[in-house]
């Protein structure tokens, strides 16, 4: 299996590298020049979802034929940033450092300096149910992304920048972003600045930059509110250990990779915070995940009561979350046995992986962030693990 998932990354780095990690994105269609031209229809908000959504669901590319190009998005960069810091761990070789260099930068570059403090957002308008975001919103998610990338970049070459602006981002996400309050006064982050929602796995995502900054500066309100982020969210657990995505009413779906998200960032929390007070709600969380969006046969679910869409996100977070849990090797089979479907069946031969196998077909179109970013970086946690797996047996060896 470690044969088969090794010759993958090699595959996807080499598509990757030919792209210059630049590429396209489900929800980029708003970038279509074509679209932009009609300028009466291009501004109603019905019209940009239904657009948005043909070609996220399409089988078939068509952002060529409308005027999409490939660009770099914020938040792929900010993945490729941790996965090239996961393999400086590998190989602390000049080629790796140089990668890591590059993606910080750059990512220092792309931040929207019009906010309180260091963010980012996606490359395109994005036109979805409950809000509209313009082009470079910034969002919590893809600012705490890479802010922890930021972090990592830090922690391998020390140079102070990169942990200046992961603490900048704290900035953001404390004075920038709108709050819901319970009767306790926990509250959820909203999304963005630009909207009210209540979705528990964006809110949880600042929560976890909040505390792992707090590790490196020791100040007390980052750590004093991210607790209240995560006491919030843990209300909202249900009671068999599973998180709806929010709680506006057509937010009550329970997916694979949104759970996952939740799991590692209440592991991030305790961990940098040194709080183990949730850890029933993590331990009940990781229980149902575990047992609910797998299959015997490898086959990573999307939905607790659905196999399709069968969604590249998913294997990928599985085994990041095991990871960030640090239950890898004590789940290694199932996470080996998931890689190696989605590889088998997700993987193109160039390289790339596929966005998603639904029942009817298979959208094979090549997503920079979606789906290459996110498998690059599973993949090079993979074989971080693999490594510290063999430095595991080599000691007891020893003994």
């Amino acid at each position: 299996m470690k044969k088969i998932i090794v010759s993958a990354f090699q595959k996807l780095s080499d598509y990757c590298e030919l792209q210059e990690f630049k590429g396209y994105d489900p929800y980029d269609s708003l970038n279509s020049r074509f679209f932009n031209k009609i300028p009466v229809v291009s501004k109603i908000p019905v019209v940009k979802l239904a657009w948005t959504q043909f070609f996220k669901r399409a089988p078939i590319n068509l952002r060529p034929y409308v005027g999409i190009d490939k660009e770099y998005n914020p938040k792929a960069l900010g993945l490729f940033l941790s996965s090239y810091c996961n393999l400086y761990q590998l190989d602390p070789s000049e080629e790796y450092r140089n990668k890591i260099v590059f993606f910080a930068n750059k990512l220092i570059e792309l931040q929207n300096p019009n906010w309180s403090g260091s963010c980012w957002g996606y490359n395109f308008d994005w036109q979805s149910r409950a809000f509209f975001q313009p082009k470079h919103t910034p969002t919590v998610v893809a600012t705490t992304f890479i802010g922890s990338a930021l972090l990592d970049a830090y922690e391998v070459t020390g140079n102070e920048a990169y942990l200046k602006t992961a603490r900048s981002a704290c900035d953001f996400i404390l004075k920038d972003l709108n709050r819901t309050y319970d009767e306790d006064r926990d509250f959820s982050f909203s999304y963005s600045p630009l909207d009210k929602s209540v979705v528990f796995n964006a809110s949880l995502l600042g929560s976890r930059i909040l505390s792992r900054v707090y590790s490196y500066t020791l100040e007390d309100e980052l750590v004093e509110q991210a607790k209240k982020s995560v006491a919030f969210a843990c209300k909202h657990q249900r009671e068999d250990g599973a998180w709806g995505y929010g709680t506006y009413g057509f937010h009550q779906w329970v997916d694979n990779f949104h759970t996952g998200y939740n799991l590692e960032c209440l592991a991030d929390y305790m961990k940098y915070s040194g709080d183990d007070e949730y850890k029933e709600y993590l331990e009940k969380g990781f229980a149902y995940y575990i047992n609910t969006f797998f299959t015997e046969e490898g086959i990573p679910k999307y939905y607790n009561n659905s196999i399709y869409p069968i969604d590249i996100h998913a294997p990928t977070q599985l085994v990041i979350t095991l990871n960030k849990l640090e239950r890898f090797h004590q789940h290694k089979e199932i996470a080996e046995k998931v890689l190696v479907w989605t590889i088998e069946n997700m993987q193109d031969p160039r390289g790339y992986f596929y966005y998603q196998i639904n029942r009817l077909f298979t959208s094979k179109i090549p997503y920079m962030r979606w789906a290459q970013a996110w498998m690059f970086l599973a993949l090079s946690v993979y074989l971080v693990e693999m490594k510290s797996n063999v430095k595991s047996r080599k000691y007891e060896n020893m003994d």
